[in-house]
């Protein structure tokens, strides 16, 4: 006899208009504890009125909704209990300091032992050194961790990620990536809405496509691949993206004399013979 697991979050039949804009038109799907399930979709989609739904901060038309195994319509408290959401803008103090971010956030929480809440965030998100400077001197990548870390004060099972990239660099970017496979490695349910083709290959361990309001593909990555016809064998010059030669030239974590290494590097491995594709 084999064990189902009951899913983290589960939506069935979610339906939303906005007087006679219908943005939501069934939407389904379940996602697994501990897996990060992201929802593509471009602007307008739906994406962000889904998060809301699920997150209690906007009621569905029609519909079922559960997280962590509480209806978002009946148990409202106890949904909010169990999730936390970093929106699409950073919402952190830019006055205060990330430690003190991260204190405050604690107390508001009324986790014992702040301080030591706040320590511990800041090893795990790489901000040590950064933690007694005022947020107002973080980069965009930086904001965003400290923002992630501040979701995570009380453990909460369920995390919501709205575009947690959108307008960040490409360094900033794969510091929050490595961030959201930390935080499904430790157990945590991970929801993410991204516009970003390459984010949801990198990340998820399954992918809902959102279109018009309705889940339109559902499934892993091969999963989704099998719906494309048999891809042709071709050889050809393997010639490095934008992103590798970015890296290499200004490094990978751009701290200084890192760059001139991760070069270095990158042109000694640079693929010169043809490949199979």
């Amino acid at each position: 006899m084999t064990t189902q697991l009951v899913a983290s979050i589960r939506v069935q039949g979610l339906d939303k208009s906005y007087q006679k804009l219908r943005v939501l038109r069934g939407v389904d799907f379940d996602v697994a504890p501990g897996s990060i399930f992201a929802l593509l979709g471009s602007n307008g989609a739906g994406k962000t009125t889904v998060v809301k739904i699920l997150s209690t901060l906007l009621k569905a038309d029609a519909g079922t909704v559960s997280v962590n195994g509480f209806d978002v319509a009946t148990q409202a408290a106890d949904v909010r209990e169990s999730i936390s959401l970093t929106g699409q803008f950073a919402a952190v103090d830019e006055v205060l300091t990330g430690r003190e971010n991260l204190i405050l956030m604690a107390r508001l929480r009324r986790v014992n032992d702040a301080g030591q809440v706040a320590d511990d965030l800041l090893a795990r998100f790489q901000l040590i050194d950064a933690a007694k400077r005022r947020v107002a001197t973080y980069s965009g990548g930086m904001r965003r961790r400290l923002d992630i870390a501040m979701s995570l004060i009380g453990n909460p099972p369920v995390i919501f990620l709205d575009e947690p990239t959108a307008g960040l660099d490409p360094q900033a970017r794969i510091e929050v990536w490595n961030s959201v496979k930390e935080l499904a490695g430790q157990g945590t349910t991970v929801l993410l809405t991204t516009q970003y083709l390459d984010e949801a290959e990198q990340l998820a361990d399954r992918i809902a496509i959102l279109h018009q309001g309705r889940i339109i593909a559902n499934g892993t990555l091969a999963e989704l691949k099998q719906l494309l016809p048999p891809a042709k064998v071709e050889y050809v010059e393997k010639q490095p993206t934008l992103e590798d030669v970015f890296l290499a030239i200004v490094g990978a974590t751009g701290k200084d004399g890192d760059a001139g290494q991760t070069a270095a590097t990158t042109a000694a491995s640079a693929p010169t013979s043809k490949e199979q594709r």
